[in-house]
């Protein structure tokens, strides 16, 4: 009997397949494993056939129905192992088959694909411009070292053409895989031994010989990080079922130089806009620091509980061995610094949220009859008090108050730490706290704890953007300073809570070890373009605080539909037809587990709940923690998606009420610099929620739309009802 693997450029496909495409695959499939490899050759249901003019004698098509063709590389060296390449529609099914060659790594003996065509037609150009170029990209390597690394010729000569990093950007869809990551780590700056060490070491299979030559199937499975071997039909079924799973933790060959480096000399960063996969490296150095000790243990933290259980689901996801997840903690940091002092100090305060914590600020307010909010002063207690370990009133009266817009006189300063002391002695009459003064606490204990039994070997920080100095220096406290200590990744573009933080005044440094992911491979470049534009152009500063981020290059190679953006006259009118959108993504074979429908306020959300109910259509709320098999549309708060994916999503209520919330927004008479902090949060809120949606977005309101969307084309007309 045959035996199945799918490439990845499969799944890219067929997780936007429609239902009766993906039907016809999954019969398609099944009928191939059932069949001998001389019934498969005869059989008229598939129709297995050879592509007429293709540069890879190995390439078939077949039947998936009377307008989809799978593209399948058949063997022709006597073994049974075929691999699914793509499903395209007919017309299309052999120009793409005929452009492709599949040869094997003569260094990582992996199987690779190129489109042979574009690059016979691109080389000779090149080669013109580059005899006028004044340097070359890869002029310092020999001819020997690059094949040492796996260049074959072909590559090699087009590789002798690239001017610089962005022209050998424009070749990564047409080159061989480990050969386009060989060539991206010597541009940047890597030296050969340390290419062959962490990319081609890594991948070579530990028993293969020099000039070995492989079978289609020993080169399949060689290559596992881009190639799925199925072994029967229970698997067969059971991975087409599973594809936007798989997808969530599936590495990129540009991102696994950042995560499978051997080892960095001390704390690194990794930074991109959404969707480029931060997340999913930092699951897999979670992974490589596994591999490299059998005894490392690893805290992988984040900034709220969602965000964990994700990171907790999609980690054993990515593992399946129990003794290596036995030693990973994930959790976020307010958890891990309770359990510190719960551990260290025997009991923990009870924790108060922040809206008793506004109650408090304003009963001093009134109190003291002091002249500004209580947002303000809640503000000057975590930006400048906690911010900066103050803890006296000359230390506060010296403090640099860089970031707040209002100027404090030496009398003022004095009412204001009047404030703070009577604040934080009510706090301690009634045994209360707040979660930032917890992580203070805990910081303090483990300084003097033994590391051992409390810290950890690494740490690995996801969503780092919205971490507060005092959340930072609770982790810094958790691992020794030395080589991986902290892997951090983030994007200011999604800071939906209000931190500053300069790394470098907490003790951690990661110059010389930051590297920014520009490609996105969630959305489609439509729903990216769309979200992006939300931003207006506004300034961002990096994680660090010590300098300006942009997402200049940032970018997707997929395509889709533009995001659908339409006012209704009435909110009922708004999610009926809410409803009925999320209906037809269901009725196009989308399953309700990969829909999410947000709003700012949950009174919306409640009603969409409803009214969806009411239609038939199953719902789970993502704050009751669904686990990733529980059926139903995901319904969430905009805050509450944060770190979430879906191949759909609506997002209603974007009205000019919720966008900005007037209650979130610092008056600018009050603090001028505030004030713009809390409009720009307010924008990373929308751009988080739409930026969730992978295939579609739906964004929708009633009455007034929120002054936001004026930077974004509207599309669609209202809906009567």
């Amino acid at each position: 009997m045959p035996q199945l693997a799918f490439a990845n450029s499969f799944w890219d496909r067929y997780d936007v397949l429609e239902k009766q495409v993906k039907v016809g695959v999954r019969r398609a499939m099944a009928k191939f494993q059932q069949l001998t490899i001389a019934e498969l050759h005869s059989d008229k249901g598939l129709h297995l056939e050879s592509v007429e003019k293709a540069r890879d004698p190995r390439m078939r098509t077949i039947r998936v129905n009377d307008f989809w063709r799978g593209i399948v590389l058949a063997p022709d060296d006597g073994s049974d192992t075929f691999l699914l390449l793509n499903v395209v529609p007919h017309d299309d099914a052999y120009t793409w088959a005929a452009k492709r060659l599949y040869t094997v790594n003569t260094a990582t003996h992996g199987l690779e694909v190129r489109n042979v065509v574009a690059i016979e037609q691109l080389t000779p150009a090149l080669e013109k411009a580059a005899a006028q170029a004044p340097t070359l990209l890869f002029s310092k390597h020999s001819d020997y070292v690059l094949r040492e690394l796996g260049i074959d010729d072909q590559v090699m000569r087009a590789a002798r053409t690239i001017i610089d990093k962005p022209q050998l950007e424009a070749f990564g869809n047409l080159l061989p895989e480990d050969q386009f990551e060989v060539l991206q780590f010597l541009a940047e700056g890597f030296s050969p031994e340390e290419v062959y060490r962490d990319v081609v070491a890594e991948r070579r299979p530990a028993d293969a010989m020099p000039d070995q030559t492989e079978d289609l199937a020993t080169a399949i499975a060689n290559t596992a990080s881009r190639i799925t071997l199925i072994t029967g039909p229970d698997e067969l079924a059971d991975i087409l079922d599973k594809p936007f799973a798989a997808w969530r933790v599936f590495l990129h060959p540009s991102q696994r130089r950042v995560a499978y480096r051997v080892s960095y000399k001390g704390s690194a960063q990794v930074t991109g806009g959404p969707g480029t996969g931060k997340t999913v490296v930092a699951l897999h150095r979670v992974k490589h620091l596994l591999s490299r000790s059998p005894d490392s243990r690893i805290l992988l933290t984040t900034y709220t509980n969602a965000l964990a259980r994700a990171l907790r689901e999609n980690l054993t996801l990515l593992l399946d061995n129990e003794e290596q997840l036995a030693r990973v903690d994930v959790t976020t940091v307010n958890a891990f610094a309770h359990r510190v002092v719960r551990e260290l100090a025997g009991r923990v305060p009870t924790v108060i949220g922040d809206t008793d914590e506004r109650h408090i600020w304003r009963r001093i307010c009134r109190r003291l009859d002091l002249p500004w909010t209580e947002q303000f002063l809640a503000q000057e207690f975590r930006h400048v008090v906690l911010a900066q370990r103050v803890s006296d009133r000359e230390e506060y009266l010296r403090a640099n108050r860089r970031g707040r817009g209002s100027a404090l006189g030496p009398r003022q300063r004095e009412r204001v730490w009047q404030a703070i002391e009577a604040f934080t002695a009510e706090l301690h009459g009634a045994g209360t706290t707040t979660h930032l003064q917890v992580c203070a606490q805990a910081t303090r204990l483990l300084d003097g704890a033994d590391l051992s039994v409390h810290g950890y070997n690494h740490v690995v920080v996801d969503e780092a953007q919205d971490l507060h100095p005092a959340q930072w220096r609770v982790l810094r406290a958790a691992v020794a300073e030395g080589p991986d200590d902290l892997f951090i990744t983030g994007d200011p573009h999604q800071r939906i809570y209000d931190s500053r933080v300069s790394l470098g005044a907490l003790g951690i440094s990661v110059a010389g070890r930051s590297n920014r992911l520009r490609i996105n491979y969630r959305s489609t470049e439509e729903i990216l373009t769309w979200s992006t534009g939300l931003l207006d152009g506004s300034q961002f500063q990096d994680l660090g605080g010590e300098g300006g981020d942009s997402l200049a290059g940032y970018r997707s190679l997929l395509h889709g539909k533009r995001p659908h953006a339409a006012g209704y006259p009435t909110e009922e009118a708004e999610v009926t037809a809410l409803a009925e959108r999320v209906q037809e993504w269901i009725g196009q074979g989308v399953r309700p587990s990969e829909i999410a429908v947000c709003t700012r306020f949950n009174i919306l959300l409640d009603k969409v709940a409803a009214r969806l109910t009411t239609a038939g259509v199953p719902v789970v709320r993502v704050k009751d923690h669904p686990d990733g098999n529980a059926d139903g549309v995901r319904l969430a708060t905009m805050h509450a998606m944060k770190g979430l994916e879906f191949r759909c999503v609506a997002v209603a209520g974007v009205t000019a009420r919720a966008l900005p919330f007037t209650k979130e927004i610092t008056p600018a008479d009050v603090d001028r610099i505030q004030h713009e902090s809390d409009m720009l949060r307010e924008r990373c809120v929308l751009f988080v929620a739409c930026t969730r949606a992978r295939e579609a977005l739906c964004i929708s309101w009633s009455g007034t739309p929120s002054p936001f969307l004026s930077s974004v084309p509207a599309s669609g007309a209202p809906t009567r009802h």
